[in-house]
């Protein structure tokens, strides 16, 4: 019996380990606290099967444990119960559209070895004490506990492997350093803002490799570890510009992440709510943002949007260069006009301050805020020395971002894919996107998330601009999406085109549904894809 229920726990803790280990590596190990906040936010993933067989196990232990024919009905019980409730999590998981599914990496690999020493401890001494019943039930007892608080096994794991992470952080932090200060003449750009930061990277990637080796950072790697790898890994002599994109979740973190890569230019995107939740403040989102370009070398250069009203107000206390940029403000550096969007793409003239001459630019991105990013890399691009037909020239070739407002046919249908991460100000951009297409207009959202007290608001405001572009709108996850109907229905929408789904899945059949029955061409906007942190049930 001792045999049996140990391959049935190891069995089941195979696969809630690899859960909770896909939570944690989401959560990026629990930085400020992201992973303990998941679990209490999720706190129905305790209500299961397993609360059966602790009742049991402890029953066993302090009434039954000297009773050898009860007990051993008792552990046949709790071994039928354990497979069961495998088969329940194992399908379970194997329907979960998982946005980003657990990398094996080495921390990773480091994790499920300090866990698996945790449960083999207990394991022996199961085994060593298998012929003194009560001692066993005990033991049994903290096995069943353990397993059914897996989550809490592996934070432990992670909170024992940290004086190790911090040697292997260190190591690899200083041979990124040696390696940045062996390259005198490397120009190192940082990227940071609320929303924009990935497109805006790709794009000036884009624009400066038609003359110079540029290295972005790959994909959203913004965080210390990730520019620590990108410098380690892809960075080589023949590079001449680093693009780093820094991410942060509290005020200090854009700083720190300054003084290990010591970026001498620097772009600022749209600051906004994005993690109003973990900064605690908007304040705090603006200085924490301003970071970069307060970290900036006197002689640096910082590219501003002029068209952003916390950019303006802000109280910039670094002499460095400012390259202003902008849309409806005249007064900039860069300037954007006569924007034409559709679904080829966008055009739009380029006023330069003190030139009256315009340049006409056509792009495949869709949206004002790709505009920005596009101006940004057009400003550094002039500071750099890159001419005027080389630069129309490269942002004719820009890529599209992939799922930051990137428009593609899907079967019957156009899909204006905007699935990364949504916000206020860029929700709204993506609505005013799909206003410009003919046709048949499709919303298909979760709704935002990490937005702090005011994410309801936003969502209900979400819901009326929604009625006001969409002829028809799916919303993904009911309990999530309230808000964003509470605003539907604010503006009389008819609620006989609106659906709701727990799985975006069923939205493509409802979209096919509606191309097939017309003659229109159908355009449908995706905005916002709830990681796997968020999966509704």
């Amino acid at each position: 019996m001792f045999i049996l229920l140990s391959i049935i726990v190891v069995m089941l803790l195979l696969l809630k380990s690899k859960k909770s280990l896909h939570m944690l590596q989401q959560n990026l190990y629990n930085e400020n606290n992201r992973y303990i906040k998941w679990n209490i936010r999720n706190i129905s993933q305790f209500l299961n099967l397993e609360i059966i067989i602790v009742i049991l196990s402890f029953i066993a232990l302090f009434v039954m444990y000297d009773m050898k024919f009860y007990s051993l009905i008792i552990k046949i019980a709790i071994c039928i119960i354990y497979l069961v409730r495998i088969f329940t999590l194992r399908n379970s998981m194997k329907k979960e559209k998982t946005k980003k599914p657990l990398v094996y990496t080495k921390r990773i690999k480091r994790l499920i070895f300090t866990t698996t020493i945790l449960y083999l401890v207990i394991f022996a001494l199961m085994f060593l004490n298998r012929y003194e019943e009560k001692t066993m039930w005990l033991l049994v007892c903290i096995l069943v506990v353990s397993t059914y608080l897996n989550a809490l096994v592996i934070f432990i794991a992670n909170i024992i492997n940290k004086p190790v992470e911090k040697l292997v952080y260190n190591y690899y932090k200083t041979k990124a350093q040696n390696k940045l200060k062996s390259m005198s003449n490397l120009k190192i750009i940082g990227i940071t803002g609320s929303y924009g930061k990935t497109s805006s990277k790709n794009i000036l990637s884009d624009i400066l490799n038609i003359k110079y080796n540029a290295l972005p950072t790959p994909r959203n790697l913004n965080t210390y570890n990730g520019l620590i790898m990108t410098v380690n890994n892809n960075m080589d002599k023949f590079t001449e510009i680093f693009i780093a994109e820094m991410g942060a979740y509290v005020k200090g973190e854009i700083k720190g992440l300054c003084k290990l890569v010591k970026p001498q230019y620097g772009i600022l995107t749209r600051i906004g709510t994005a993690h109003l939740e973990s900064f605690g403040s908007e304040q705090n989102i603006v200085d924490g943002k301003f970071e970069l370009i307060e970290s900036l070398p006197s002689d640096g250069v910082g590219v501003l949007n002029k068209d952003d009203p916390k950019q303006v107000s802000y109280n910039l206390k670094n002499d460095c260069k400012i390259l202003w940029i902008g849309i409806d403000e005249e007064d900039v550096d860069v300037r954007a006009t006569n924007i034409k969007c559709s679904y080829k793409g966008t055009t739009f003239d380029v006023i330069l301050k003190n030139d009256d001459k315009k340049y006409k630019f056509e792009t495949k991105l869709l949206g004002n805020h790709n505009v920005y990013n596009i101006l940004a890399g057009i400003a550094l691009g002039l500071y750099f020395g890159i001419d005027m037909d080389d630069l129309q020239s490269a942002v004719k070739g820009v890529k599209q971002v992939e799922h930051r407002l990137e428009l593609k046919k899907l079967g019957n249908f156009y899909m204006i894919d905007d699935a990364y991460n949504s916000n206020p100000t860029g929700a709204a951009s993506a609505l005013n996107v799909l206003s410009m297409m003919p046709g048949v207009k499709i919303v298909v959202t979760p709704g935002m998330i990490e937005l702090g007290k005011k994410e309801d608001e936003y969502n209900e405001i979400f819901g009326e601009q929604i009625a006001d572009v969409a002829d028809y709108v799916v919303l993904v996850g009911e309990e999530k999406t309230k808000p964003i109907l509470q605003g539907i229905k604010s503006k009389n929408f008819d609620l006989d085109k609106v659906v709701v789904y727990n799985d975006v899945r069923e939205a493509y059949k409802f979209i096919n549904t509606i191309s097939s029955n017309t003659k229109e061409e159908v355009y449908a906007l995706f905005e916002n894809d709830l990681p796997d942190t968020y999966n509704e049930k």
